[in-house]
């Protein structure tokens, strides 16, 4: 019987970058192994930060202990497609480069086949088994549960057996069988990060984009849905503009709505959003009365059911 091996995340967050010459010199925070990225977002300024989206240099982020496909390798990068993050760029997933210390191959690696423990606070610290802090985990990262503690629960991870706090996860049968949430659920989760910093492709709870931010919330309730906004925009239901209702996707394009799709925010209704604006800004609700996303509003997409099964 043939084992087959996995390429797994092995840093609390990889970015995925655009080519394997994207980082530059103020990110090398972000591309070693262990991964620094509170430090490296500190020393991101509004210009650099900035530079992530108009030099074209990110992507999108994974996150510790999921999987990706290596189709690729250069010098110390891998080429890969990010499997559970859907995309129009790539059948498979979401495409683009990371840098290999941050993977290790894994021979065993069994997260779609029983117990999982998903990261439901902002973060988690990952212990080893003398209690000693290895990482600082995100939001919405799933570990395959090997083991219960009084008060932590043991998880197979790309450096070994590790714990959790029992309060800092919840474990689930399957990843299958994450509950699919309701729209009043889908925004109460956004809430949490209210006043986080945005990051253009992020994905974490080190900074989201607009869509990694509405993505993450969906994943949150048992739905994944498309990485980028312009590709979250054309599935889901459609919901007409004067019928939406808290956590519809609300979407808005260039000349008043009529050009390209450019942003994507969470209804909470009352005329209001939750969303990630862009670079120099963090996560906030908003009416959309009177602001130029009231005249770019053109799609909304429900990604959730009333029944909440």
């Amino acid at each position: 019987m043939t084992i087959e091996k996995r390429w797994v995340v092995n840093v609390p967050v990889a970015t995925v970058w655009t080519s394997f010459d994207s980082a530059r010199e103020i990110d090398q925070d972000a591309i070693t192994n262990p991964a620094d990225v509170k430090a490296w977002l500190s020393q991101l300024t509004y210009e650099t930060g900035l530079e992530l989206c108009d030099d074209n240099l990110v992507q999108s982020q994974v996150l510790f202990g999921q999987e990706v496909l290596v189709i690729d390798e250069k010098d110390d990068w891998v080429q890969v497609i990010v499997l559970d993050q859907p995309s129009s760029k790539d059948e498979r997933g979401y495409p683009g480069w990371i840098p290999k210390p941050q993977l290790s191959l894994q021979s065993d690696w069994t997260l779609r086949q029983g117990l999982v423990a998903v990261v439901t606070n902002k973060k988690a610290v990952l212990q080893n088994q003398g209690n000693e802090s290895l990482m600082e985990l995100s939001y919405q990262t799933i570990l395959p549960v090997t083991g219960e503690q009084d008060n932590s629960i043991e998880v197979k991870t790309p450096i070994g057996p590790c714990f959790l706090k029992k309060d800092d996860v919840l474990v689930f049968s399957s990843i299958e069988s994450i509950p699919n949430g309701n729209g009043e659920m889908i925004v109460s989760e956004g809430k949490q990060f209210l006043g986080l910093p945005y990051l253009w492709g992020g994905m974490s709870s080190y900074g989201f984009d607009c869509s990694g931010f509405s993505y993450t919330m969906c994943k949150a309730n048992g739905v994944i849905i498309p990485r980028d906004a312009s590709d979250q925009a054309k599935t889901g239901e459609p919901v007409d503009l004067s019928m939406i209702q808290p956590g519809d996707l609300l979407f808005f394009a260039y000349e008043e709505g009529k050009g390209r799709i450019h942003h994507v925010g969470i209804c909470c209704g009352d005329g209001k959003m939750i969303h990630s604006p862009n670079v120099g800004k963090a996560i906030e609700i908003i009416s959309l009365e009177g602001t130029v996303y009231e005249k770019e509003l053109c799609v909304a997409r429900r990604y959730w059911h009333e029944t909440g099964e």
